[in-house]
């Protein structure tokens, strides 16, 4: 074999090696590094360089938060009700080593763990308190979980009993009582109903009945008003007829006094006032004897007025 080629297959040799001892590590990710089978290093974020041969990447962990939801698990209320709960544990990697080397199968260790933490605290728990304590168990789970875990570098954030499964029959008795308490209240809704419409019909009734109170009474005194208008306005209409009335007899008496009549006009006048009386439909007319006499009757007004 020539040397040049030799030497073409030992420097390829050499860049693979090389090569092979650059990682770069990405975000959200921890590298555990060993050297000879022992703990070297934990790789952060970035570029990293390990010797070839000797060095290794043992565990590529990730640091992001991570849910796992685990199977129902059975378990026994303190009043001997035998029921299903599966839980959801949400947890963070907070230690890449203790993780990698604390504990053989975490996830397996986690779960093993919810579901014993799970029956001790339902244990001391009847069935009534157990749905509906839900808030309760899980603040006690996480808490004991979270100090169970942390020797495994792995911190518990949250857990949460995802479902609660009781027996078929206490199901079906929690049903019913569900329904009868949603009938009762339906029955509620109903009465109120009916009786807030009962005192809004009773309500419309007494204002309607107070509008026609009002409109009637609003009506008699307008007629009221009206009739005094009328009754005052044909009073005035009385008077005003009556001072005319006066007017011209007043009138007529200056015109008699102003004309100055002779005694001979005034028998004139005389003569005429009986000549419009015989032209009525009366049968008899007296007429006195004296017509002299009427006329002097006359004059005496004529020198009254004046003197007046």
């Amino acid at each position: 074999m020539p040397t040049e080629v030799i030497i073409i297959i030992f420097a390829i040799l050499v860049l693979l090696i090389l090569a092979s001892c650059v990682r770069i590590v990405p975000q959200a990710y921890a590298f555990i590094v060993e050297r000879l089978g022992g703990y070297q290093a934990t790789w952060d974020v970035g570029l990293h360089i390990k010797w070839p041969l000797i060095d290794k990447v043992a565990k590529r962990v990730l640091l992001k938060e991570q849910v796992v939801d685990f199977a129902p698990q059975p378990v026994i209320t303190k009043d001997n009700v035998t029921m299903k709960i599966d839980t959801v544990v949400f947890f963070q990697i907070t230690d890449p080593k203790l993780y990698t080397y604390g504990v053989e199968n975490p996830l397996v260790a986690i779960e093993n763990l919810t579901a014993t933490t799970l029956r001790n605290i339902i244990g001391d728990l009847e069935l009534d308190e157990t749905l509906t304590s839900r808030e309760i168990i899980n603040t006690k789970m996480r808490v004991i979980l979270d100090e169970a875990t942390d020797p495994w570098g792995i911190k518990v954030t949250r857990l949460e009993l995802k479902n609660i499964i009781p027996p078929a029959a206490i199901q079906d008795a929690m049903e019913k009582q569900m329904k009868a308490e949603r009938e009762r209240r339906e029955s509620i809704l109903i009465a109120e109903g009916q009786k807030k419409s009962a005192i809004l019909v009773a309500e419309g009734n007494k204002e309607s009945a107070i509008l026609n109170a009002e409109g009637e009474k609003e009506s008699a005194i307008l007629r009221a008003e009206a009739k005094k208008e009328a009754i005052v306005r044909e009073a005035e209409g009385e008077a005003e007829a009556i001072l005319q009335i006066q007017k011209a007899r007043a009138e007529g008496i200056k015109f008699l006094k102003e004309s100055d009549p002779t005694q001979a006009i005034l028998q004139l006048r005389s003569m005429e006032a009986f000549e419009k009386a015989a032209d009525g439909k009366a049968t008899k007319i007296i007429i006195p004897s004296e017509i002299q006499g009427i006329a002097g009757l006359a004059k005496s007004m004529v020198e009254v007025i004046k003197e007046d």
